[in-house]
């Protein structure tokens, strides 16, 4: 369906000129904003669960819409900015993308009603969903091919690393100290920072860049080509898998752990450390699972990671809350699998697919569908079996996404470079 010529890997240097240090550079840029987006969007569940919803009055399926509003505008965004930073260049959609999500997590703490707060979290997805699909491309693009896995990897992690694994810690801590209101005020500050840096070092193109030659020419491909690589349609479905099991455990763990309509009824502090389990794990797996995937192929690695969450979340959801040690590890390994599942789809399957010049539409159109569902509607559905059911049903439906994205990541076909015996940056990848 799609030629050799399309994709990521169709760019070439001259041999000896890889920009290693720039590859270096932006790729920690990319983990630290990336990680910001995290940390501004999952520091709400807990807050929410510790104190923010008693405050104004808000329920679970309230929580779910929040967290769902969010994905849906990061969906939408993710396509749409992605494919402005194709044509503008990544740093004038990237650093601006930062300061405006890092703002408006701040405003999270100023409203008072749950209509500004949907209409706050909205605009902070549209920022993040940018971030997302643009921080995809140039990652690729700042990547020697035998090292575009574990660069993805590493600029995903971030994600994992501060809004899954430090948000709930930072957030129980802080409330110690401040008000929540405070909270989102304090956290939005370095985004402002990194985004600085972003615009002094992040190119629009990696120096010394030659594109396929049909996009050097200014032939700019069209939408529809986007669609010649069958693993678009794949990633956007596996990818909506993988979501609606992240996020509805992201979403809806503070409250299955503590609160008054909670399962199993741990105290606060206890819920931040067993929370950070799904970041903890997040980490490694969003690191380990796409830099796996550059030996060991994309398609095992994503079909073995969903298996494995799925078992190790219902064995999570057979526990009772006296083995706190036993909840954080079963918890780990489940994050583990399902982020690092998450990141290959996200990451290196989606920008191998793409032609030259769509790279970030690419990823935005999968990371869009993803967060459309994964993201948006199912947080929400889970928000609101949480009300009618019983928060302990949430759990169920993450396992259910599991469960469909093993049996649909064997129809994905194999990009990864070393697998088909081509890791020069000149040479294609499928």
């Amino acid at each position: 369906m799609a030629t050799p010529s399309h994709g990521a890997h169709s760019a070439s240097t001259a041999p000896g000129a890889w920009d290693t240090a720039y590859e270096f550079k932006a790729t920690l840029l990319l983990f630290l904003g990336f990680g910001l987006v995290g940390l501004d969007r999952w520091i709400l569940p807990p807050l929410f669960a510790a104190k923010m919803g008693e405050d104004l009055g808000l329920t679970p399926a309230d929580l779910g819409n929040l967290v769902g509003a969010l994905g849906i505008a990061w969906g939408i965004s993710a396509f749409v900015l992605g494919n402005v930073s194709d044509r503008l260049g990544r740093r004038k959609v990237l650093a601006p993308a930062v300061v405006f999500f890092s703002l408006m997590s701040a405003l999270t703490g100023l409203v008072q009603t749950f209509l500004a707060l949907v209409m706050i979290r909205v605009l902070m997805g549209v920022a993040e969903g940018a971030v997302a699909a643009t921080g995809v491309a140039t990652s690729v693009e700042a990547s020697h091919p035998k090292r575009r896995g574990m660069n993805n990897g590493i600029f995903q992690c971030g994600f994992a690393l501060f809004g899954l694994a430090l948000a709930p810690v930072l957030a129980t801590q802080l409330l110690q100290y401040m008000r929540w209101q405070y909270v989102f005020m304090v956290v939005a500050v370095p985004g402002l920072i990194v985004a600085a840096f972003m615009w002094k070092i992040i190119h629009d193109q990696m120096p010394g860049m030659t594109m396929h030659a049909s996009h050097a020419a200014g032939k700019r491909p069209s939408i529809g080509e986007m669609f010649h690589h069958k693993n678009v349609i794949l990633a956007m479905v596996n990818l909506l898998c993988a979501m609606a099991g992240i996020f509805v455990m992201s979403a809806m763990m503070p409250n299955y752990l503590t609160g008054d309509a909670s399962y199993l009824h741990l105290t606060v502090q206890q819920m931040g450390f067993v929370t950070s389990a799904i970041g903890v794990g997040g980490v490694l797996g969003q690191f380990g699972m796409p830099t796996l995937s550059d030996v060991f192929g994309r398609k095992p690695v994503v079909s073995g990671s969903f298996l494995v969450s799925a078992i190790f979340l219902y064995i999570f959801t057979r526990q009772g809350g006296d083995n706190l040690a036993l909840l954080f590890g079963l918890l780990f390994v489940a994050s583990l699998a399902n982020l690092g599942a998450l990141s290959v789809i996200a990451g290196p399957i989606a920008a191998e697919a793409a032609p030259p010049g769509l790279i970030a539409a690419v990823a935005g159109l999968v990371i869009g569908a993803g967060e459309v569902f994964g993201g948006g509607i199912a947080p929400a559905i889970a928000g609101n079996i949480a009300t009618s059911y019983g928060i302990q049903y949430t759990m169920y439906f993450a396992i259910g996404g599991q469960v469909l994205g093993t049996i649909l990541s064997l129809l994905l076909h194999e990009t990864a470079p070393r697998k088909l015996g081509a890791v020069s940056p000149a040479v294609a990848t499928r």
